[in-house]
């Protein structure tokens, strides 16, 4: 399993075991409830994923890069969703 693979597999864990569905993930880590994930407060979902802190930026930007499609460098709900599913379904 590679290094991406076990980042997503550590988001995936962290929803499933602390979370009832996504959307209560995606609310709590939304801090400012603004409807989207800054890079901030995704840094706050990989740390609570056990993802090392030396990484966590640099993975934040890679799934900011990698998910956000209308390029406001922020996640909303519907990147945030394909996102887990995408994960989910790996």
């Amino acid at each position: 399993m590679g290094k991406k693979e076990v980042i997503l597999n550590k988001i995936e864990i962290l929803i499933t075991n602390h979370f009832s569905t996504p959307e209560e993930a995606f609310a709590f880590f939304d801090e400012d409830s603004d409807g989207k994930l800054s890079k901030k407060e995704i840094v706050k979902l990989l740390k609570q994923a056990e993802i090392s802190g030396f990484i966590r930026g640099i993975v934040a930007s890679k799934l900011i890069e990698g998910y956000n499609k209308d390029e406001d460098a922020l996640i909303d709900w519907k990147e945030f969703k394909y996102a887990i599913d995408e994960i989910s379904n790996a």
